[in-house]
């Protein structure tokens, strides 16, 4: 009989990771339970917390994983081309993450009572509204608009990829990421493209004829 190869502790981290990732995604935090996880992984617990400490580590370490693979994935996506194949190429790589790694989005998206690893997807849409925000100040100020509402817009956007991302992965899937991605960027791209240099009131010139 051949003897089960062990590990290496890199390995194991590896894979505690992995089956922690699959627990917290279906159960949440709250109801996932160490015992579980080692029991899935064919360990013991001290096992467990020799790599992480206790549940809150496994969680961050997993939370940061994921965040590190989508910002990486986005930031790839605008490093080349136009602006608007950069901005569409960005709402795709958001929207592959979604359909690739159906755990890691539902970790993300899922509230922590841990603040280390609170909102975390908050975070990563931080992280990547500067990055995208950069791209859209160059494009700014090439453009002849001020630079400095750039975090506005990239946020913006974000925010609604994210709420499309939350929407396809619990009744979307009849619908190809492509297709959604598609969609949203075009409506993003849109409004973009017609951007008032100083966006006024709705219904303000309305007013001043009725006035005058």
């Amino acid at each position: 009989m051949r003897k089960k190869q062990r590990l290496t502790g890199a390995e194991r981290r590896v894979q505690l990771m992995e089956i922690g990732r699959a627990v917290f995604a279906s159960k949440g935090y709250e109801a996932t339970s160490i015992e579980e996880v080692a029991q899935r992984a064919g360990v013991s617990k001290p096992i467990v917390y020799e790599h992480f400490g206790a549940k809150e580590g496994l969680y961050a370490a997993i939370v940061e994983r994921e965040m590190d693979d989508l910002v990486a994935r986005v930031t790839a996506s605008i490093s080349q081309g136009t602006p608007r194949q950069r901005f569409e190429d960005a709402v795709l790589a958001f929207m592959a993450y979604v359909k690739d790694e159906p755990a890691g989005f539902a970790v993300l998206t899922r509230d922590s009572p841990t603040a280390a690893t609170r909102r975390g997807l908050t975070r990563v849409i931080d992280d990547l509204a500067q990055r995208v925000g950069d791209v859209f100040r160059s494009e700014f100020e090439r453009a002849g608009y001020p630079s400095k509402v750039a975090p506005i817009y990239a946020n913006a956007l974000l925010g609604m990829v994210t709420q499309v991302g939350h929407w396809w992965a619990a009744e979307g899937k009849s619908f190809s990421t492509e297709n959604v991605a598609r969609h949203v960027a075009a409506l993003g791209w849109m409004g973009l493209r017609h951007l008032p240099k100083d966006p006024s009131p709705a219904g303000a010139k309305r007013e001043t004829k009725r006035k005058g």
